[in-house]
């Protein structure tokens, strides 16, 4: 069965930084692409970062610069780390790869 679990999250103050992790199972995680998205208060779920099988990659420009997806296929985990993090990076991050979703993990950006 797909399953990814996520972990990194927490509160960080602005200007700091967070590294979201993502490991997979259930599938072959080297030929997939793998993405995260992310869900603030009130907003629709919109795609933060994408990676592809060949480390093509693709950003939201609201957290290009600041964000880098990654990926260790031989740890089948996809990672975010994200620097310079803003209040309004707030909300729950989601990894999602071979449609499926992983579970979310809160980041809150506050002072």
């Amino acid at each position: 069965q797909v399953q990814l679990v996520e972990s990194g999250g927490g509160l960080v103050q602005p200007g700091g930084s967070l590294r979201l992790s993502c490991v997979a199972s259930g599938f072959t995680f080297s030929i997939n692409g793998m993405s995260w998205y992310r869900q603030a208060p009130g907003m629709e779920r919109e795609l933060v970062a994408r990676i592809s099988p060949g480390r093509s990659t693709t950003y939201a420009d609201s957290v290009k610069g600041r964000f880098t997806i990654s990926r260790d296929n031989g740890k089948n985990t996809v990672y975010l780390q994200m620097n310079s993090l803003r209040p309004e990076d707030t909300g729950v991050y989601y990894c999602k790869g071979v449609n499926t979703w992983g579970q979310g993990t809160q980041v809150t950006v506050s002072s």
